[in-house]
């Protein structure tokens, strides 16, 4: 497959913009700096940050074993997402397909993007209908996303769909990792060699536990990241995410004790949810939630909110009828959920 194909004409000639710390690197040397229109005041943040963020990604290809080169990062998945699309979708001509029920924001930046939107539906076992969505893909069809494990319904998808659509789609396949951390499934970084149209997308948000900081990570090919560096606001990444996310990274065995301690909450609340007489199904978990079916999703949704929980209320989307999702929370958290739902 050629890659550059897919490109949107316009990408494949941009010219990027080139900032003052892409043309002298090295912040850090002992330079008298009057480059970049700063303010010459110390205040810690008074410099431009690294563009390329580049202490991050070696942590980050360290960790991951793959090069700094197939790596970019984003102001938070979401940005790293509307990248994509930017370099391969053209608008009001090509379009997307997505597997509801999953993460809405695929939509979300189709609709932003001016690109149509091809939904095939997951099976009642939540899984990829594989044969239905080569067929209804078409010469149009730049982006597959795949949400593994797949949010709202937590579960993993089969690793043999999963290989027949990114081997048979004729565009690119987004394979959305972002609670990788919390599955038995190995994470499809390792076979970014295998397959050239293959764009694996995780995040510190959820096992690193820093939302807050909103740092979004894209592992693809050198190409596929040389393109999306052209595109990427020159400065996307500030100073303190950075900073915060080296500080993270450089503790990996606190997030293994927390991943851990999540894992042993999960299975005691997904026993628990089994034994509350109006909830009807608890689906397997592969994530760090837990989807069920109630009897009354909105009414069940307003008595927990009434008692001070808020969980989030599913059942709009498509095969989640009257389902509500449940973060898993620390042990203390759990209890209280649980306590109250005996209770109602």
């Amino acid at each position: 497959m050629n890659i550059e194909n897919l490109l949107r004409e316009n990408i494949r000639t941009i010219k990027a913009y080139s900032s003052a710390r892409d043309e002298y690197k090295d912040a850090s040397a002992d330079m008298v700096f009057i480059d970049a229109n700063e303010n010459p005041f110390q205040t810690h943040v008074n410099r431009y940050p690294d563009p390329q963020q580049s202490k991050v990604k070696e942590r980050l290809a360290g960790l991951k074993g793959v090069s700094t080169s197939q790596i970019l990062l984003g102001n938070g998945s979401d940005e790293v997402l509307d990248l994509i699309f930017r370099a391969f979708c053209e608008p009001n001509i090509d379009n997307i397909m997505t597997l509801p029920p999953t993460y809405g924001m695929y939509s979300v930046l189709a609709d932003l993007n001016a690109v149509d939107i091809i939904s095939v539906n997951l099976n009642m076992a939540f899984q990829p209908k594989v044969e239905q969505i080569l067929s209804q893909q078409n010469a149009n069809s730049k982006l597959l996303f795949i949400c593994s494990p797949n949010n709202p319904t937590a579960n993993s998808f089969d690793s043999e769909k999963v290989e027949a659509l990114i081997k048979q789609f004729k565009g690119i396949v987004v394979i959305d990792e972002a609670y990788i951390d919390f599955s038995k499934q190995e994470s499809w970084i390792s076979r970014l060699g295998e397959f050239p149209n293959l764009i694996v997308t995780q995040t510190l948000s959820k096992a690193y536990g820093l939302a807050g900081i909103r740092l979004g990570i894209c592992y693809a090919s050198e190409f596929i990241i040389s393109i999306l560096n052209k595109i990427k606001p020159p400065y996307n990444v500030n100073q303190l995410t950075q900073d915060k996310a080296l500080e993270r990274l450089d503790r990996t065995e606190d997030v293994e004790k927390e991943v851990s301690a999540i894992l042993e909450q999960r299975q005691l609340l997904l026993q628990a949810l089994e034994s509350i007489p109006f909830i009807d199904k608890v689906y397997p978990s592969d994530a760090n939630f837990v989807l069920a079916k109630v009897d009354d999703a909105n009414k069940r949704y307003s008595e927990l909110i009434a008692k001070g929980i808020v969980v989030r209320n599913r059942t709009t989307q498509p095969l989640c009828e009257n389902c509500l999702r449940f973060t898993v929370g620390t042990l203390e958290e759990n209890r209280e959920l649980i306590k109250v739902l005996n209770e109602l």
